[in-house]
């Protein structure tokens, strides 16, 4: 269960325009302003392609756990459901403007791939931001009074907000001239088709530790511009390679997933018990089989 939550929301949340995805994006981006020489990737397509990446190596991970155990087989038999309640007032206008907002920010960088040569849809696509979007409609939501305030605030995670803005201290080995070292590291003593691979597994390592979007990103993304240029690789798969690997341990009890799982179980026997599974038995096969399925990908395109 804990590993397809954590699949499911890690694969949701890498779409163009969801949180993870637009974390993504902006950091590629940001990627390629230091090296205007090497021709930038199109984010959005990039972030498309990591989202069905995702997607495919979440059903694989989780028909593996579903009926790679056999205790896990018989899950679900005689589970019974009860119909939900209809949809208030309040909550069918929620749905409303959560739909009305996808459709504002996707609705233009849409038309930019179906008219790549109109000049206006470009302009406004890249114009469309994401999080003032998300406060209009907030606000939005605040007059039309569709939620307690104060209970509203109560649940913003903001512990993990912290841990996520302490990626600022990557800055500081960016300055240590640390990344500029890994990446000539990687590019001197890897061979060219274990790159790929190379960047899931050390992507994997920090992030069973630290936050994808907070560390492992904001750490990995800048080398990837010159290191795909200099060694003659596609830069959206080792962009790709790094997020899934990073997502792999993300599950792990000390990385951010796992912590918010192993929080949010209420017994204390059931936590101790999930800790040592998650972290001997769902860490190891997700990442042994996301390394497989990285490799794949490499090969492929």
């Amino acid at each position: 269960g804990a590993v397809a939550i954590n699949c499911g929301a890690l694969a949701g949340g890498n779409f163009p325009t969801s949180n993870l995805g637009v974390v993504f994006r902006g950091l590629s981006d940001t990627a390629y302003e230091a090296s205007p020489e090497i021709a930038a990737v199109d984010s959005f397509n990039m972030e498309m392609k990591i989202f069905a990446f995702a997607i495919f190596f979440s059903l694989i991970l989780i028909t593996i756990f579903r009926f790679g155990f056999k205790e896990n087989r018989n899950i679900g038999k005689g589970v019974t459901f009860k119909k939900p309640e209809s949809f208030t007032k309040d909550q069918k206008t929620t749905l409303t403007l959560m739909m009305a907002m996808m459709a504002v920010v996707l609705i233009f960088p849409l038309l930019n791939i179906l008219m790549p040569g109109n000049a206006a849809v470009k302009y406004i696509s890249g114009k469309v931001d994401v999080g003032l979007v998300a406060i209009i409609f907030t606000v939005i939501a605040l007059l039309l009074k569709l939620a307690p305030q104060k209970e509203a605030i109560a649940k913003v995670p903001w512990n993990t907000i912290i841990m996520i803005a302490a990626g600022m201290l990557i800055a500081v080995a960016v300055e240590a001239g640390t990344i500029e070292a890994l990446s000539t590291w990687i590019g001197s003593n890897v061979p060219k088709p274990l790159v790929p691979i190379a960047f899931c597994l050390v992507g994997a390592i920090m992030s069973f530790f630290s936050s994808t979007t907070g560390v492992v990103a904001p750490a990995l993304f800048p080398l990837i511009p010159n290191l795909a240029a200099s060694v003659g690789l596609s830069a959206p798969v080792l962009f790709a390679c790094t997020i899934l690997g990073a997502q792999s341990s993300a599950i792990s009890p000390f990385s951010s997933g796992g912590s918010l799982i192993l929080g949010s179980t209420p017994k204390e026997e059931e936590r101790n018990e999930l800790f040592n599974r998650l972290l001997m038995v769902a860490v190891p096969i997700s990442v042994i089989t996301c390394t497989i399925y990285n490799f794949v990908i490499a090969m492929v395109l």
